[in-house]
């Protein structure tokens, strides 16, 4: 892929956080659920679920899964769609600026990048360098810059996971990334408190139960929703539905879709 049609979709991804309409992603995870998903009307971008690539390779999330074997796997996807594609890339497996790179080099225009709770300078240098690297490379990348302070919160005080989700994001915006990513069962007021900190259309967030809703999210300024592997979930979970019905004597389901 040229830099110049690399550039067009990462241009394209930056609108689509931009735009005030909710921009939601369904994650997937190898190149036919990539097709899947690309193929329902309405779907404007694609994101990969980096726990959801492990798994179907045989590997725990966190990391264990061989870099070059997570960019091999992203980049088929980006090959298959000319939708713009964002990869969970993790904690950048050991150097981040790096693996951006090489997402970048197989179609890839954007990213989410975790923090793990790292020193704050240590997380902005990391980001910095991303952002750089792919300066180098001649295009706007779409780093969703991630803060692991919910979902690493533990037994800390609410109120102050709050805080240091949005120092970290307010720092992770002054350093470039165009986007802060906050996983974590998030209520009302946590989602219009990072807003107000971050700015409309700066944040994402993930749609686990008990997460406002759709429309609300829109309302209250939220750039993204994604769903990281609980997509795959849902297939799975219906592929052993299908095995209970055959079990019990029945067969496919009357709604099944043919894919090309």
């Amino acid at each position: 892929m040229t830099t110049e049609a690399l550039q067009a979709r990462a241009h394209r991804l930056a609108e689509l956080h931009a735009d005030p309409s909710l921009l939601t992603v369904v994650n997937v995870w190898d190149v036919i659920s990539a097709k899947a998903v690309a193929a329902v009307p309405g779907t404007t971008a694609l994101a990969t679920a980096s726990h959801s690539i492990a798994a179907s390779y045989g590997y725990e999330d966190g990391e264990n899964i061989p870099v070059d074997l997570m960019i091999e796997a992203v980049g088929r996807i980006a090959a298959s769609t000319e939708l713009p594609v964002s990869a969970d890339l993790e904690g950048g497996y050991g150097d981040a600026a790096e693996t951006v790179r090489k997402a970048i080099g197989v179609g890839i225009v954007g990213a989410n990048l975790e923090d793990q709770l790292k020193p704050l300078d240590e997380a902005v240098a990391q980001v910095e360098a991303v952002m750089a690297a792919a300066a180098d490379e001649g295009v706007d990348f779409v780093l969703n810059a991630r803060t692991d302070a919910f979902v690493r919160a533990g037994d800390r005080d609410p109120s102050e996971v709050l805080e240091d989700a949005i120092r970290r994001g307010r720092a992770y915006l002054d350093a470039g990334a165009p986007v802060v990513f906050v996983p974590g069962r998030l209520d009302e007021a946590q989602v219009s408190a990072l807003v107000d900190a971050f700015g409309p259309q700066k944040l994402t967030v993930i749609g686990v139960p008990g997460v406002p809703s759709l429309a609300r999210l829109e309302e209250l300024g939220v750039a993204r929703v994604s769903y990281g592997p609980m997509s795959q979930r849902v297939a799975l979970t219906a592929l052993q539905e299908l095995v209970e019905e055959v079990h019990r004597g029945g067969g496919v389901p009357a709604s099944m879709r043919p894919l090309n």
